[in-house]
């Protein structure tokens, strides 16, 4: 299914109605072709009643004219020593995008416009270096921005901020998407850069805690020229922003793919267990249907019917990504013989490889320690080797079984091999 495809966007329009939405986007990427696509990505969240803020960055811009004066800025990011020089260069290049970005606005029917809602002082003296024109930012004018949005107006905030006395200073743009977010309690941070997300490690980092990435940014694993992007979603998502994501902007609707799907294209960085394990409940049965349609055509799993899984209902509990089932499990209970059985596993595809297999084994084991149980029994003729190498178990024997399993096993012939876990 197309991220574009309506109804997979309309399963999330509830979460996200009226919701405040900040994308934050590189210089680079403004200056992409696919600019005008991701453009076409907001009208769609517009259209929605997603409230939706634009904060740019510039330091590309800076670069190329630099690069035309043949001289070299002072700094790209805001974040170091803004001299007079590179200050007039930043002044040009945010001008430039800010139009090009509220051309672009025109284009998709949406109204746009700039703002000086960055208020700012000083950076000042630090370590004894004197930052010049480098600001620090001292607050956003929140009721400037409420205003616009109000008004279905989308704001353009550059990467600029201004003091009392009307003096423009050189800021980071990653710290005012943060200002930003917080200021409008956002309930998404969006991170559009030339990359394909975080790396962590020297991989792709697709979901993370906040305090998974906090912990990797202090062990130093993630990409040098991130850090400033995996700072920042830290602080968001230690403020309240719920989530940050960060994703390749010249991905074509990849602003789309990665809100209104599950499975997105970047990184995305959560304040809260946005994952839960939780019991199965009547609507899930079809989801459930769906999760092993696949394992049942592949004979891994049994066909089960809407009426057989009702009937065991409390057995099954689901895996949830924000509300959506991605994996399923049951745990049939043979209580004289104090003994259960894990059924049902099945992970859909775009989740494997993510430890929730294993998430799923572990939870229905507790809950069998609860619930006084002794042995768990797992029957498999294809994933024999994940619940020996990952949940523990053991080759076991038709013996092991419940007198009524067993006899239902013999049945079957499909010789499924027993795995069996002492509790």
């Amino acid at each position: 299914m197309r991220p574009t495809d309506l109804r997979g966007i309309l399963r999330y329009v509830p979460q996200f109605r009226e919701k405040t939405f900040v994308i934050a986007a590189d210089g680079a990427v403004v200056g992409d072709e696919n600019f005008g696509n991701i453009l076409l990505d907001v009208a769609v969240l517009r259209s929605l009643n997603v409230r939706t803020v634009l904060v740019h960055g510039a330091s590309a811009q800076i670069q190329a004219l630099a690069d035309e004066k043949v001289a070299a800025p002072s700094d790209l990011e805001g974040s170091g020593v803004t001299d007079a020089a590179t200050l007039q260069l930043a002044l040009t290049a945010a001008s430039r995008l800010t139009h090009q970005i509220l051309e672009g606005l025109s284009a998709t029917d949406l109204r746009g416009a700039s703002t000086n809602a960055v208020i700012a002082h000083p950076f000042g003296i630090v370590r004894g270096v004197d930052h010049l024109f480098t600001g620090r930012i001292e607050r956003i004018d929140m009721e400037l921005l409420q205003t616009l949005l109000g008004s279905g107006i989308v704001p353009v905030v550059p990467p600029l901020g201004m003091d009392g006395d009307g003096k423009t200073y050189r800021v980071n743009s990653d710290a005012v998407a943060l200002e930003v977010a917080k200021a409008l309690s956002a309930g998404k941070l969006v991170d559009i850069t030339t990359s394909d997300g975080l790396m962590v490690s020297g991989a792709i980092a697709r979901q993370m805690s906040v305090d998974e990435l906090a912990g990797a940014l202090d062990k130093g694993l993630v990409a040098p020229a991130q850090a400033s992007k995996a700072r920042h979603a830290v602080a968001a998502c230690r403020f309240g922003v719920p989530r940050v994501h960060v994703i390749n902007g010249r991905v074509d609707e990849g602003l789309l793919a990665e809100v209104f799907s599950n499975e997105g294209i970047g990184t995305l960085v959560y304040a809260n267990e946005y994952r839960q394990i939780r019991r199965a409940r009547r609507r899930d049965i079809r989801s459930i249907q769906q999760l092993i349609e696949a394992s049942v055509e592949s004979e891994e799993l049994l066909p089960r019917s809407q009426a057989a899984i009702e009937r065991q209902l409390d057995d099954y509990y689901i895996y949830e990504v924000d509300r959506n089932p991605i994996a399923c499990v049951a745990l049939h209970v043979y209580p004289e013989e104090k003994k259960g059985e894990v059924a049902c596993l099945r992970v859909r595809p775009s989740h494997e490889n993510q430890g929730i297999g294993r998430r799923m084994t572990q939870y229905v084991e507790d809950r069998a320690r609860e619930m006084g149980l002794e042995k768990l029994l797992a029957l498999s003729t294809q994933a024999y080797n994940f619940f020996g190498s990952k949940g523990g178990f053991s080759e076991g024997t038709p013996e092991d079984l419940p007198l009524g399993r067993r006899e239902k096993y013999e049945q079957s012939g499909r010789r499924s091999r027993i795995l069996i876990k002492r509790l």
